[in-house]
């Protein structure tokens, strides 16, 4: 059973501190593991923080475990991803959206269910971003991998197309391990397949500060990976997904606004301005 020096109060905002966001798809012998390494990490530190795990379409007993876990975890809930393919789900980016928009944290954490990411990162990410004064830490993972020759080519060649067309100098951006304030997930076009892989490149473009940090990267030891490995299911659809974000940053356009009163002619606060989907100036 977690501590119950993980049920801290909600800030004066209303919401909780953090909230931490997982996909998880087929990860009935990972996804407790996570829960309970998520619960060391953060437990004991004065952070009012839930756990969110998304079920994307999942067909072992992911769930069961899951709603088992909650019975004992209050600040654990479970989202279902509805109208996914038969035995599949709809992707990371479709369930980062549905993650984002349950969660109640003002900054939202996110990592793999696979416990490839180590949530003991956690706590200084959160210290890098309020030391930094940025509005998202993104994780890097690439000292500690351990790729083959392919692999590792493969990751050059994707980060200067990523350069040259976007200007993202993200080195990991493959890494889900990442710290962001709320405002800036939910400006995110998730609804998108793939959007997921251009998160901090998509940060920056409204206007945000994003910084990086080496975190650790683990091998899978259960489960197996949902990702293509050849060149067909992994390069192709990712360049094709790069040239959609350059399209969609080519015909963004800005959306904040402000109210005009009426006779009294008194300008409008600055408090009274509505940023909606952009970053703060």
């Amino acid at each position: 059973m977690a501590s119950q020096e993980a049920f801290q109060a909600p800030n004066n905002s209303g919401l909780l501190d953090l909230s931490v966001v997982a996909p998880a798809h087929n990860e009935e012998e990972n996804i407790l593991p996570l829960v309970e390494q998520i619960d060391g990490a953060l437990a004991g530190r004065g952070i009012a923080y839930e756990i969110v795990i998304v079920d994307d379409g999942s067909t072992d007993r992911t769930r069961e475990r899951l709603v088992g876990a909650m019975a004992t975890r209050p600040h654990l809930r479970c989202v279902a991803m509805t109208n996914t393919p038969p035995g599949k789900g709809n992707g990371q980016s479709a369930a980062f959206h549905a993650g984002f928009r349950a969660a109640r944290g003002e900054l939202i954490a996110v990592l793999d269910a696979d416990l490839q990411n180590d949530p003991a990162d956690l706590p200084a990410m959160l210290e890098f971003l309020r030391g930094q004064g940025a509005d998202m830490v993104q994780g890097d993972r690439s000292h500690a991998r351990k790729d083959n020759v392919v692999r590792r080519w493969g990751s050059v060649v994707g980060r200067k197309t990523r350069l040259w067309l976007l200007g993202d100098t993200i080195r990991d951006t493959g890494c889900s391990l990442r710290v962001m304030r709320r405002e800036i997930a939910l400006a995110l076009p998730l609804e998108f397949k793939g959007v997921h892989r251009f998160i901090p490149a998509t940060a920056r473009h409204l206007g945000y500060r994003v910084v990086e940090m080496r975190v650790n990267h683990r091998a899978r030891v259960a489960g197996e990976t949902k990702y293509g490995m050849g060149i067909t299911k992994r390069a192709i659809p990712g360049l094709l997904d790069l040239l959609a974000v350059r399209w969609m940053r080519s015909r963004r356009r800005p959306v904040t606004c402000r109210e005009v009163r009426g006779e009294s002619r008194e300008p409008v606060s600055a408090a009274a301005e509505l940023q909606i989907g952009g970053a703060r100036r």
